[in-house]
């Protein structure tokens, strides 16, 4: 600075012009802003913004120094004897300047003869603008200050922290007296139109994953508004010399390490953006924690957010609690709102956890003194007994969302609540979620107790208070996995097991409740990203609840989840889909039979994301294994074989087969291409057959499995499989005696599903019996997607699953005749 303030000199010894100077100024700015990223690195939070604030001070002195010099030459009267002072105002008043904020300036000057002192003020601001520097200025007589102060909120706001920096220590002191008296002004009208505006700026800037550090909840305006009031009340210059009634020791430290913190993230947030910027963007905050010293890690990024969204809870529990002391006696309570208040004579937290559950029969805001107490109250190191009876009392209220509410402004959520401490503050960076773990908790059971779907809350309104009680566990803890390695769904449920033991929950809720957590976000899921025309969606999604009961929670659990996400998530659009899903889930639940080989599918499709061979396969390979659409392979084969058969269609070329002749013949074939079947059983009905299964696989390959009821000689394996060679060439059809099937021992379902139609077939077995079926359908064109044949003494019971394509269920009759006829 020092080299500047010469070449500054030498200008002004050179009469050169003010641009000139100001060219020398910009460059001086501009390397000291280049220098600003290493000043961080070796300072505190306010420390940084002050160092900052006294250097915007030496360039605006300096500036005055050349107004000085040019306007008066070697007449240069002293600096007490001009009649104009220049003062910073607003958050450079503070002397917490943030890097790219705007310099909020006022010249203060009284008009007197001789001293031009409009055109210095015109010179210095010319200057200042040529020089780089972003202003905010007012120019204002000493005499207009009081009642400019009546015009404006924020004028009068940014007047009372007025500082001076340069000029006329007379003009400044008579600003001062006029700042005295505008300080006295009508402080009950300020202090009520100041708390309006903190609830406008609330109500714009929630706390988000996105929090704006200045006008949001927590943020830097609401310790402002602490201490303008306390300026106002007080004539205090920081909030730590407010009067011990207001403003504890133990409260001031918390609140002034949150604050501390806080300064450092908006400064670097500044130098990250390389402007102006109070949001805190998910795109902002790798870098932003990398200048507070985190690594480039996700968990370094979880950390340094989880600490923001912490520390801005600080800044709002103390200025709640610091501005009711300050406005008492200034303001009305508000009227439109229920406001409950701590009982005298209780002193520890459960006794004031069951004094807002008493209160909890409509939504209530705890008072500031209810934080207080909550704040202060003792507490035992572990929860007992006689806590845990409040808890549960806590989610049998109507409004249970009020109670926890309150235990989250005064930090006591995660010791109440156990199973939610790992994701208090807990950031989600997914792009979907619009709040940390906990307050979306919050949001939802918010939600689910004030539902505006009709249909929904004729479904919650059905619900015993057992069911509700569950619920709304269900709904606040649904998340409180989220943070771990492991799935947070699986990490939700056992979490939320072990909370319902504590409070005595019923075995049969504990077990709807592990479901619901389970499946928390399959019914969004399916409903937004599923085809809902297609009978297997709907079955798998059905099969995971069973029951009617079950799918009104999940229906209900998913409407408390979506609105809680954010404005707008669960809207016209999604709230059909999701109507839509549970409609045609609950018309599913009449298909037992399908719905409970759904099950077992969905059962053995876990099992297969667990085997080490599945996980080998590329990703493409294990997502058309999951879309077999046949139910059978499923439900009859392991994990392992599963993949095995999986593998070999994946290589196939054709087709392949493979015979084993152990203790009983069994033919496996693999085709893409056309196999004869009816001539294959017709060439083979000799040998009885036990067992059939056809599946579909993918990429038109069919698999078959026949086991026979007896084993071969050796010497007649290579005419089997001559034969099987045979079925892939030969189109003749064999000739087979009609078997002897009664009409009663068939049954045709066409309304099997949306996609087949179904043949039962249950008769004395007979030999060739299977042959004549698969022979007449071959000849009647009639695709069979899926057979499971099984013979057990004598008696076959056979299903066929049949592609609905015209052949089949229009021809219902001839069949039946066909098979039949004797």
């Amino acid at each position: 600075m020092n080299k500047v303030k010469a070449q500054i000199e030498t200008l002004l010894y050179e009469n050169a012009a003010d641009f000139e100077i100001a060219k020398v100024l910009k460059a001086e700015i501009k390397t000291y802003f280049d220098t600003l990223e290493e000043t961080f690195a070796t300072s505190g939070g306010k420390d940084f913004l002050v160092k900052h604030s006294k250097k915007i001070d030496s360039i605006l002195k300096l500036v005055f120094k050349v107004a000085h010099r040019n306007m008066f030459g070697d007449y240069m009267p002293m600096k007490n004897s001009l009649p104009v002072a220049m003062v910073a105002l607003g958050s450079y008043g503070r002397e917490q300047l943030c890097v790219h904020s705007d310099i909020d300036l006022m010249f203060v000057y009284k008009e007197v003869p001789g001293y031009n002192t409009k055109e210095m003020i015109e010179k210095m601001l010319y200057i200042l603008w040529d020089a780089g520097l972003k202003l905010g200025h007012r120019v204002h007589t000493v005499d207009d200050l009081f009642n400019i102060s009546k015009t404006d909120i924020t004028i009068k706001t940014a007047l009372i922290e007025s500082r001076f920096i340069e000029g006329s220590q007379f003009i400044w002191t008579e600003a001062q007296n006029a700042l005295t008296q505008i300080r006295y002004d009508d402080p009950s009208a300020f202090i009520e139109a100041k708390l309006k505006e903190q609830k406008m700026k609330h109500e714009k800037f929630p706390l988000t994953m996105e929090p704006n550090l200045k006008e949001g909840v927590g943020g830097f305006r609401d310790a402002n508004l602490v201490y303008w009031i306390g300026k106002v009340l007080f004539n205090t210059n920081n909030i730590k010399n407010l009067p011990l009634i207001v403003v504890t020791e133990q409260e001031y430290r918390e609140f002034r390490i949150a604050l501390e913190f806080l300064f450092r993230v908006r400064s670097a947030l500044h130098l990250v953006a390389g402007k102006k910027e109070d949001t805190l963007r998910l795109d902002l905050i790798p870098d932003v924690a990398k200048f507070l010293g985190y690594d480039h890690s996700k968990e370094a990024h979880r950390k340094f957010t989880k600490r923001v969204t912490g520390s801005l809870k600080v800044i709002r529990l103390y200025s709640i609690i610091w501005l009711d002391i300050l406005s008492r006696g200034y303001v009305k309570e508000s009227e439109d709102r229920y406001l409950v208040y701590p009982t005298a004579e209780i002193d520890d937290v459960n006794g004031l956890v069951g004094q807002l559950c008493d209160y909890a029969h409509s939504p209530f805001e705890a008072h500031a003194t209810f934080l207080q107490k909550l704040i202060h109250a003792s507490k035992p190191e572990q929860l007992t007994p006689a806590y845990y009876e409040n808890i549960r009392k806590i989610f049998y209220q109507k409004h249970a969302y009020s109670v926890l509410d309150t235990l989250s402004y005064a930090k006591l959520l995660k010791y109440i609540i156990p199973p939610i401490k790992k994701v208090v503050d807990l950031p989600q960076f997914d792009g979907y979620h619009q709040y940390a773990v906990d307050i979306h908790s919050l949001k939802c059971l918010e939600h689910l107790e004030n539902i505006k779907d009709p249909f929904i809350r004729t479904l919650f309104d059905a619900l015993d208070p057992d069911e509700k009680a569950m619920l709304k566990i269900v709904t606040f803890l649904h998340d409180a996995g989220k943070g771990r390695e492991k799935d947070h769904h699986l990490v939700g449920a056992t979490l939320f097991k072990l909370f319902a033991r504590d409070l005595k929950m019923k075995s049969s809720l504990i077990e709807k409740g592990v479901t619901l957590i389970h499946y928390h976000t399959l019914m969004s899921n399916v409903a937004q990203r599923q085809d809902l025309h297609s009978e297997k969606t709907i079955l798998k999604f059905a099969s995971h609840f069973q029951s009617k009961k079950r799918l009104d929670l999940i229906y209900i659990l998913t409407y408390a989840d979506m609105s809680g996400v954010g404005r707008d998530i669960y809207n016209t659009f999604t709230a059909k889909l999701i109507k839509t899903l549970y409609r045609q889930s609950i018309e599913a639940l009449e298909h037992k039979e399908a719905l409970g080989e759904t099950a077992k599918r969905v059962k053995k499709e876990r099992l297969l994301k667990e085997n080490p061979l599945f996980l080998a396969l590329k990703k493409s390979e294990q997502k058309k294994i999951l879309a077999i659409p046949s139910n059978l392979l499923f439900t009859r084969y392991t994990s392992s074989e599963i993949v095995e058969i999986a593998q070999k269609a994946f290589n196939l070329s054709a087709y392949t087969y493979s015979l084993k002749n152990s203790s009983y013949l069994t033919i496996e074939i693999l085709r893409e291409k056309s196999l004869n079947l009816g001539y294959l059983l017709t060439k083979l009905a000799h040998l009885g057959v036990r067992n059939m299964d056809i599946v579909k696989i993918f990429d038109n390959a069919k698999y078959f499995k026949i086991d026979f009821t007896e084993k071969v000689e050796e010497d007649d394996l290579p005419r089997i499989e001559q034969i099987i060679e045979d079925s892939f060439v030969i189109s003749e059809r064999g000739t087979l005696a009609s078997p002897l099937i009664e009409k009663d021992e068939i049954h045709i379902d066409c309304k099997h599903s949306n996609n087949y139609a179904a043949l039962y077939l249950n008769c004395k077995d007979r030999k060739g019996l299977l042959a004549y079926v698969i022979d007449l359908f071959d000849a009647m064109g009639i695709e069979i997607a899926t057979a499971k044949i099984h013979t057990l003494k004598d008696i076959t019971k056979d299903i066929f699953l049949i592609e609905k394509n015209g052949n089949f269920c229009h021809n219902v009759d001839i069949i039946i005749e066909k098979l039949t006829k004797g």
